[in-house]
C-alpha cells in the first residue's frame, strides 16, 4: 500500500520535545480511508494520530487512530492538533468534530510564544463498578486492595472515552508499575476501557497519574488529555474537587483547578490542567505542544 501524507510530530502537554506525548498529526486526511489512517498510525507507533478533514471555517473533522485501532477520542493529540493549526492559521477557536461529540479548543499564546490549547470536553459521567472486576483489574496490575488509597474508591470515569480510576495509597505504588500485559488488555476490551487512569494524590489538587494502554497496543501513555478529562469528573462526582487554584488556595467564583503529573516515571514528564466550572458539567483540559524536529526520536 502506497500512502501519501504529511504526518507532523509534536509533543503534547510539555515546552520538551523529548516531554509529555508524543503524536501525529495529519493536518488534511482527505482520500485517507480506514486503512491507511491505520496504517500510518501503527507506522508512527505514538499511542496516537489524529487525523483531520477541513469542515467550515476553523472546524475539523477529527479521528484518531492508536497503532491497533481506531478510538473515540484522543487529549493529547487534540493539543497537539490544535497547536499545529495554530502554527499555521492562528491562535484562536477551532472545534474538532470527534467521535464522542464537538469538542471545542480554544489557542493562547504565552510568554515566549508559547502556545497553549484547552480543550473543553463532551459531557462526562461516572458509574460504579463491581467488586470482581476491580478484583480482575488489580489482579493483572498485581496489585493488592490494601494498597488503594480509600478516600478515593474505583469508578470508571467517561469524559469522550471510557476510563477505570484506581487510586494508589503511596507513590511508591504508583511507581512500581509491571503489569500482565495480555490480561489487562483482554479486561479493558471485554469493558470498552480506552486507559486505566491511576493516581496518586499529593495535596488536594495536585495529583501523580499514570496510563496503562494494552488496548491501543502500548504499554504505557505518557499524558492522558482524555482521562484526565475523565478524572475531573470523578473527583466531582465523589465531592474531592472543592474549589482550588494552582497553588492549592480557594478557587474564585467556585472553580477548580487540578495540575496532573504524568510520564516523570517514563522520563517523558508532563504537565496536565484541570479545570472544573460551576454550572457547567463539562471538563477542560489544557497544556502546551511542541514541533518534534524530523532529527529527534520520540
Amino acid at each position: 500500500m502506497t500512502i501519501s501524507a504529511e504526518v507532523l510530530r509534536y509533543a503534547a502537554f510539555t515546552v520538551d520535545p523529548n516531554g509529555g506525548n508524543p503524536a501525529g498529526v495529519v493536518l488534511d486526511a482527505t482520500g485517507l480511508d480506514d486503512a491507511a489512517q491505520l496504517a500510518i498510525a501503527a507506522e508512527l507507533g505514538y499511542s496516537e494520530t489524529a487525523f483531520l478533514t477541513p469542515g467550515s471555517e476553523r472546524s475539523y473533522a477529527v479521528r484518531y487512530f492508536s497503532p491497533k485501532a481506531e478510538v473515540p477520542f484522543c487529549g493529547h493529540a487534540t493539543v497537539a492538533s490544535a497547536v499545529a493549526l495554530a502554527e499555521r492559521i492562528g491562535p484562536g477557536r477551532v472545534v474538532f468534530e470527534t467521535g464522542a461529540g464537538a469538542v471545542p479548543v480554544e489557542v493562547t499564546s504565552g510568554p515566549g510564544g508559547v502556545l497553549e490549547a484547552t480543550l473543553t470536553s463532551v459531557e462526562p459521567h461516572v458509574e460504579a463498578i463491581t467488586d470482581a472486576d476491580v478484583d480482575e483489574a488489580l489482579a493483572a496490575l498485581g496489585w493488592r486492595r490494601a494498597e488503594l488509597d480509600p478516600t478515593l474508591p474505583p469508578r470508571i470515569a467517561y469524559a469522550g472515552a471510557r476510563h477505570l480510576v484506581l487510586a494508589a495509597a503511596t507513590r511508591r505504588r504508583l511507581a512500581d508499575l509491571a503489569y500482565d500485559f495480555g490480561r489487562l488488555a483482554d479486561f479493558m476490551t471485554a469493558r470498552d476501557l480506552t486507559t486505566l487512569q491511576l493516581v496518586w494524590r499529593e495535596t488536594a489538587g495536585t495529583f501523580h497519574v499514570r496510563d496503562p494502554f494494552p488496548v491501543g497496543g502500548v504499554v504505557e501513555d505518557p499524558a492522558t488529555g482524555a482521562a484526565a478529562a475523565a478524572f475531573g469528573a470523578y473527583l466531582r462526582e465523589l465531592g474531592e474537587a472543592g474549589p482550588t487554584d494552582e497553588a492549592g488556595e480557594p478557587g474564585a467564583a467556585g472553580v477548580t483547578v487540578l495540575t496532573l503529573h504524568q510520564g516523570d516515571d517514563l522520563g517523558r514528564p508532563g504537565r496536565l490542567r484541570v479545570e472544573l466550572r460551576p454550572g457547567d458539567p463539562r471538563i477542560r483540559v489544557s497544556g502546551a505542544a511542541v514541533r518534534i524536529p524530523d532529527t529527534e526520536t520520540a
